[in-house]
């Protein structure tokens, strides 16, 4: 192969394991985590979207969320699972700049979405008598609009960017998908200093948006603080933890894979990060919003049952 990338018609991916029980192992591990992600995602999209008990801000975003989640998980899980069942774990270079773009866009539109829940807690403890004028219907179309906008020119720029470099370091990604580090790492030296400053900028954007989710904080931990009852604490405290929890483990795994010296750089330590911010999150978001959150705790159940007591009326229901 040629150190032209216009020679390059697949990426190799990296496998998880050299041995057949070890990939099929990986293969129904990857598998029940989809299928968790999918049942639990889908159930939060689908309580929201019929419970009008939750039309407002916080369910809206929380929506939002979620199909980021499936959209993310979506891009990657399912080819890595595929790629254990054959050998070699090949993705076209068509394939790989899809699917580098749309995991950008949805990963950068999470976490906008994520800082705009952050606005949407601060002004609902902090300023509760302004929230329907804040964060009225129009508001939050719009604010969810630039979240998902900002995603889409952000991914095109990044993939752009990415594949615009001669590859002079072969076809083998490691990482179990496309990913812009592992892909970047096959460039040329010379090439790849030219996306530096794509990188710092967008750096300096995702370190605006976690100053502005850090003071949000703040200002949200000193007003629940100020609340002379405990239940009043606890019920702010539990619509603000989860998302605080989610945004550390995204943030600080995110951060971590893109901005770490390449000294401590290892194929384990990529893998294990690349599965924290890329596969965990949507998994575990839905638990852990549903699990603080009684209101929609109380409305999955509530659909659940319903939908077993419509099909055992059908059931029942003689022809």
């Amino acid at each position: 192969m040629s150190n032209s990338s216009s020679s390059i018609s697949q990426f190799l991916l990296l496998a998880f394991a050299d041995t057949r029980e070890l990939q099929l192992l990986h293969f129904c591990l990857f598998l029940g985590i989809y299928l968790a992600a999918l049942l639990g995602n889908g159930l939060i999209i689908i309580t929201i979207a019929c419970d009008h008990r939750l039309h407002n801000p916080m369910y809206f975003f929380l929506l939002n969320l979620s199909l980021t989640d499936l959209g993310c998980i979506s891009t990657t899980v399912p080819k890595s699972m595929a790629n254990s069942l054959w050998n070699p774990s090949a993705i076209s270079y068509t394939g790989c700049v899809a699917q580098l773009f749309f995991f950008v866009f949805l990963i950068i539109t999470e976490y906008f979405v994520l800082t705009v829940m952050a606005y949407d807690r601060y002004v609902a403890i902090c300023h509760p008598l302004h929230y329907g004028t804040l964060l009225g219907s129009r508001a939050c179309v719009h604010m969810a609009a630039a979240a998902w906008a900002s995603g889409f020119l952000n991914a095109v720029l990044h993939t752009a960017n990415t594949f615009s470099l001669p590859l002079c370091h072969g076809n083998a990604v490691d990482q179990f998908f496309c990913e812009i580090p592992q892909v970047l790492k096959l460039s040329c030296l010379v090439s790849y200093l030219r996306v530096t400053g794509v990188i710092v900028v967008g750096g300096y954007l995702a370190f605006g948006c976690f100053v502005f989710i850090v003071v949000s904080y703040v200002q949200i931990f000193r007003a629940v603080l100020r609340i002379p009852s405990q239940q009043g604490q606890h019920k702010a405290f539990s619509t603000c933890l989860p998302h605080l929890a989610m945004v550390s483990l995204f943030v600080s795994t995110g951060i971590f894979t893109y901005l770490k010296p390449p000294s401590i750089s290892s194929l384990l330590l990529d893998l294990e990060l690349a599965f924290l911010y890329s596969v965990f999150p949507p998994a575990v978001n839905p638990l852990i919003y549903s699990m603080r959150n009684h209101e929609l705790k109380d409305a999955v159940w509530k659909l659940i049952t319903g939908c077993l007591s419509s099909n055992k009326l059908r059931i029942s229901k003689p022809i």
